[in-house]
């Protein structure tokens, strides 16, 4: 790590590193069996300026850069991804947007609370039927008077329905047109919905296999109307503005699986020399050394990925493939730690008030959020100018 980081990254990290030890990883389990966000533990993030890492201090933020937000990211993803994904979430998804695309009068009422982590907010793209093919996008959106009138539903919105979630921004259908060939050509455009708004209903939160502590609902709009002056951005550019934040987010998500393998091989190592059998401890064992050896190796070659990619981007390079690769090989590297580690582990793995079994639940998601693993490799191929 030290060969990557300057001394003003190294002391990011060590920074977040300790409250993530000493704040996160000792309620970790508590908030993972209550399954609800630690509102306490976010505001102490928004204290330390996490939420504004990146963004410039005009706006409230820290004027860091994107590898501080990584960083950070995946400092929290160690001890408990919940927390970290609520991190990258609510700057990638829920900030960024606004920050680049929003108007001065947008900015100026949403960003003081995002960027200081008094106030979370949520992007809405996923549907039923709208995953991965947001052209297949049926929330729709069209211009009543000066107001938008919103109908339609998504689906696995994080930070969509905490107490301080202020809004969503979500993708509609805000016009249809028809092309030569008879298809269907939509205009997908982005809009803020504030929380509370009238016809908008936020679920009941999912019951998932993991990221129990991540805020993760559906989200129903029936006649919601909002302001016209709330489309984010320019009218039909929605999607095409997404895709953008979408590239850099899996960098995020790379540096918070990273995080994941980095936990699992911290907890393995720790156990392999306290754990006596036989008279000496399992780590003295090669095929346990052999294993934990495996599982530096995959967190390290994760790291070096998401590092390429995100200093890439900073430098204003082309960052697109670099970016899936990094998202691609550290979600394996963090299922394949995890599955590791609980092997060590033995039955005590099994054990839900173990860190190892939580990032064992958790670290599946790491292959499909942001991208499944096959949409990677999708994008991959492309920018290597292979059809796929």
């Amino acid at each position: 790590m030290d060969t990557l980081l300057s001394a003003e990254e190294r002391e990011l990290y060590e920074t977040v590193k300790e409250f993530a030890d000493t704040v996160v990883a000792p309620a970790a389990y508590q908030y993972d069996t209550e399954r609800r966000l630690p509102i306490e533990i976010i505001r102490q993030m928004g204290d330390l300026g996490l939420f504004g890492l990146p963004f410039p201090e005009e706006v409230g933020g820290r004027g860091k850069d994107y590898v501080q937000l990584c960083l950070a990211v995946e400092a929290l993803g160690r001890v408990d991804q919940s927390i970290g994904v609520t991190l990258e979430a609510g700057v990638g998804l829920g900030i960024m947007p606004i920050f680049r695309y929003g108007t001065d009068e947008q900015r100026q009422q949403w960003l003081p609370d995002l960027v200081t982590g008094r106030a979370l907010a949520g992007f809405g793209l996923t549907e039923a039927r709208a995953g991965s093919d947001a052209g297949a996008t049926e929330t729709t959106a069209r211009l009543d008077g000066d107001e938008w009138v919103i109908d339609g539903s998504k689906q696995f919105i994080t930070n969509s329905g905490t107490p301080i979630t202020s809004l969503v921004t979500v993708t509609a259908v805000t016009n249809e047109t028809e092309r030569p060939d008879g298809s269907v050509k939509k205009e997908l455009s982005s809009i803020i919905v504030p929380s509370g708004t009238p016809g908008f209903t936020v679920g009941e939160s999912y019951d998932k296999v993991g990221w129990h502590t991540s805020d993760t609902h559906p989200l129903t709009f029936e006649g919601v109307r909002v302001p016209a002056g709330n489309l984010l951005g320019e009218r039909g550019r929605g999607y095409a503005n997404f895709l953008q934040s979408l590239d850099e987010g899996r960098i995020a998500f790379a540096a918070l699986a990273t995080g994941a393998a980095q936990g699992c091989l911290e907890e393995a190592v720790r156990y392999a020399k306290e754990r006596n059998v036989f008279g000496t401890n399992i780590g003295s064992h090669q095929h346990i050394a052999f294993t934990i050896a495996k599982m530096q190796a995959r967190a390290q070659q994760a790291r070096l990925c998401w590092h390429d990619a995100a200093r890439k981007m900073v430098a204003g390079k082309p960052f697109k493939m670099e970016a899936s690769i990094a998202k691609m090989v550290a979600g394996d590297a963090a299922m394949e730690n995890a599955r590791a580690a609980t092997q060590v582990f033995g039955g005590y793995g099994f054990l839900n008030e173990n860190a190892v079994a939580r990032h064992y639940r958790d670290s599946k998601i790491l292959e499909i959020g942001e991208g499944t693993t096959e949409v990677q490799l999708m994008v991959i191929s492309r920018e290597l100018g292979l059809a796929a």
